[in-house]
């Protein structure tokens, strides 16, 4: 096991107008389960393909453990890396696709067996050992990719979206084998998807990058209930964050550009008038009859889900809006409603740079 530290990483592309990856200064503790996320091209995929070896590093260095990696080869860093399409050899067993690194490097055949023997007990696996990968469900093959990693006996796991090709039923139950796997082995390991929902349930802390750059670093719970900008704010979170123009009005109230006030409690010690943008999670607008104090809105859907229920509103300032409510709430298409911020629930943002305001 090992550390990981990027060092101001920088990588540009030839041709490109900006860098793919900017200036990344991350440090990655031993046996820590980390996840890079953010939208397509922003620079996750590349960090995590600099930290192996198969992207050019332009700028910076990397480290694993006190090793200085930067120039080193893919075999010389002692990782093992999980792609998103397993890339597994049809015309072997699963045996032999696990064990065939391990063939590759003269590791002796009795350990060889040990190992993969090993790693399909920890996968459930021993019964499959004989299949090859054309006798077997997706859910099965990306165990496969697992069980080749893991034979390896790495210092750092690399996950590059590993789930993505697996429908949403079996994603869900291979994520808890996989958080289950990696808490048992205590393996380094570093994990890239755009699914936020992955992000929040697998990480012990996550990265969130947009356009090469880190927005913010911090634990699930951080990100959700400290996000450090607007482009955090509306990326975690499902459904995403509600934001509403408006300008501080002081008294605890937020001035919206429709004209109603709401009550936000006291402001941050940052606030003193002028523009700022309020976030409120679908869960943090309580529903009221439509009154003076409230920002009005009316139903368009009333999405039902089971355990909750979301109203799609369109709201009186000519917004939009995603409300969480108890299913038991019979409300329905064209009814008109208000809304006010539950204590606690608003976030608040400059217009100006979109930073959160602070306390």
């Amino acid at each position: 096991m090992a550390t990981v530290t990027f060092d101001m990483a920088t990588r540009v592309f030839p041709s490109a107008t900006r860098p793919a990856v900017d200036r990344l200064d991350l440090n990655i503790e031993d046996g820590e389960f980390l996840v890079l996320v953010g939208p397509s091209g922003c620079g996750k995929s590349t960090s995590l393909r600099m930290l192996a070896g198969l992207e050019f590093v332009n700028g910076g260095r990397i480290w694993i453990g006190d090793r200085d990696v930067t120039r080193l080869a893919p075999k010389e860093r002692d990782i093992a890396m999980v792609f998103q399409n397993y890339a597994l050899y049809p015309h072997m067993t699963v045996a032999e696709n696990m064990g065939f690194a391990l063939k590759m490097a003269n590791v002796p055949k009795e350990e060889r067996n040990r190992r993969v023997q090993e790693a399909a007990r920890l996968l459930d696996m021993e019964d499959l050992l004989e299949r090859k990968p054309a006798a077997m469900s997706g859910g099965q093959r990306q165990r496969v990719a697992m069980g080749r990693a893991i034979v390896r006996e790495p210092k750092v796991f690399l996950m590059d979206e590993p789930l993505s090709n697996l429908d949403a039923k079996l994603r869900v139950s291979t994520r808890t084998q996989i958080a289950a796997l990696q808490a048992r082995l205590g393996i380094t390991t570093v994990y890239v998807t755009h699914d936020q929902v992955e992000a929040m349930t697998l990480a012990d802390r996550i990265v969130v990058m947009d356009k090469g750059v880190v927005q913010q670093i911090g634990t699930p719970a951080e990100l959700y209930r400290t996000p450090a900008n607007l482009f955090v704010a509306g990326f975690i979170g499902s459904p995403k964050m509600n934001f509403l123009a408006g300008e501080w009005g002081g008294a605890g109230q937020v001035r919206l550009k429709g004209g109603a006030s709401l009550a936000v409690g006291e402001p941050p010690a940052s606030v003193n008038g002028g523009e700022l943008v309020l976030g409120v999670r679908p869960d943090g607008f309580a529903v009221t009859e439509p009154d003076a104090a409230s920002l009005r809105g009316r139903i368009v859907l009333n999405e039902y889900l089971g355990r909750e229920s979301y109203l799609h509103l369109d709201l009186e300032d000519g917004n939009t809006a995603v409300v969480e409510v108890s299913p038991d709430l019979h409300l329905s298409a064209g009814q008109s409603v208000g809304l006010t911020v539950k204590p606690g629930a608003a976030h608040l943002f400059a217009t100006a740079d979109q930073r959160r305001l602070a306390a």
